[in-house]
């Protein structure tokens, strides 16, 4: 096994998935003399092609890379009555992670600092001035990466200690009909018509990507993942009888988990070593949206580059992180009902609104009212127990693919 000489950036990113890939184009475009992104070569180690979603309204920076847009959302409550809501000017899209990895790639080979090396990183360490990440690529040959910032974007061995941990779990089937059987304009974001867990909520979700073709998904907010066979019964039983899709093919699966936790991810691990992405806090507690809040991240962090300084922000406001902790307990404690909760808020909430809300950027006056909206009792109850619970290790849930 032989060792290359260390090489220098200004920058290295550990991790191409959103986060990593994301925050290089941000940094490259700012200026940024040179970064690099490390991830790892095609193996069992890279992650299966997922699905990300997001609301956003105008022009994105990776539009290039968005399969579908929707302009309705429908959310169907427990007794089956269906609500659809036009958010605009919010528009719900989907990006594939093979996709967006091709846009990113393509823009960094064409920056003049930017660099993606195929390696796996075997540590990341603080070194006098800046620091060091040493990887071994697929040749078997070692490298040693240095640079003033090293941004980690890889998932934690363990999520830190929690009041609250729940997963959100699913697992969808991309389907094609012999006949036209969905509506392209409509994302269906929460299908309460399937049978619930003891305790925290599970729907179905249908994006369609043309009138014979959608991703079909069965969700659910619980403690521990279910079982392949597990999932595929639901989401037979979800797109035979309540779908009622009749003959289908299904052309491909994904399946993953995002933790739902309230625990406190640091986001700096050394003078010169940062987390990012969901092991630095950017999946949304209560909901595991991700992607949007990567992006604003990534926007501030390299801003703080260019100006000079390595800072990581926090992805979520403190309010909003408040809120989450309360919304976990409650329904992990079977406080508050799942599916009646989530309905209702879409029901008594302007949608523009509620999706701003979902994303932490309402006032406090606008959280206030959506406050009202909602079981005061249990929820009032919770706030108040929340700040005295202990934080506590949980043990780490599995799954048999990645987070999406």
């Amino acid at each position: 096994m032989s060792r290359r000489a260390a090489e220098v950036s200004e920058v290295v990113v550990v991790g191409g998935g959103a986060a990593g890939l994301s925050l290089a184009c941000r940094l490259v475009d700012s200026g940024t003399s040179s970064v690099t992104v490390v991830e790892p070569p095609d193996g069992p180690s890279r992650p299966a092609e997922r699905t990300w979603c997001y609301w956003d309204e105008g022009v994105g920076d990776f539009d290039e890379a968005v399969e579908a847009t929707w302009s309705l959302l429908r959310v169907h409550g427990p007794d089956g009555r269906a609500l659809t809501v036009d958010p605009a000017p919010l528009s719900y899209r989907m990006v594939r992670s093979a996709a967006f990895e091709r846009l990113a790639h393509s823009r960094l080979n064409r920056a003049p600092g930017g660099r993606v090396l195929r390696a796996t990183a075997d540590t990341v360490r603080d070194v006098p001035g800046g620091a060091e990440v040493r990887c071994t690529e697929p040749d078997g040959r070692t490298s040693t990466l240095r640079a003033r910032h090293v941004f980690d974007s890889r998932p934690l061995p363990a999520l830190p200690p929690a009041r609250t941990q729940l997963v959100q779990h699913f697992r969808g089937w991309f389907v094609r009909t012999p006949t036209d059987r969905f509506d392209p304009a409509v994302a269906d974001l929460m299908d309460f018509r399937v049978p619930q867990p003891p305790r925290g909520l599970a729907f179905g979700y249908v994006l369609p990507l043309s009138a014979d073709r959608a991703l079909v998904e069965y969700t659910e907010f619980s403690r521990a993942p279910l079982t392949t066979e597990a999932y595929e019964s639901a989401l037979d039983h979800y797109s035979r009888e309540v779908l009622g899709l009749g003959a289908f093919t299904v052309e491909a699966a994904e399946q993953g988990l995002i933790p739902m936790t309230d625990a406190r991810f640091p986001r700096r691990i050394g003078p010169a070593v940062f987390r990012i992405g969901t092991a630095g806090g950017a999946t949304r507690p209560a909901t595991g949206y991700t992607f949007a809040a990567v992006q604003r991240q990534s926007r501030a962090i390299a801003a703080a580059v260019r100006d000079g300084h390595g800072t990581v922000p926090p992805p979520h406001g403190r309010r909003a992180l408040a809120m989450d902790a309360v919304l976990l307990r409650a329904l992990d404690t079977g406080r508050i009902n799942g599916p009646e909760f989530f309905t209702a808020l879409f029901r008594r909430t302007p949608p523009a609104r509620l999706l701003r809300f979902l994303d932490g950027a309402t006032s406090p006056w606008e959280e206030w009212r959506i406050g009202l909206s909602t079981p005061i009792a249990p929820m009032l109850r919770t706030a108040i127990e929340v700040p005295f619970l202990p934080r506590r290790f949980h043990p780490a849930p599995r799954t048999e693919k990645g987070p999406r």
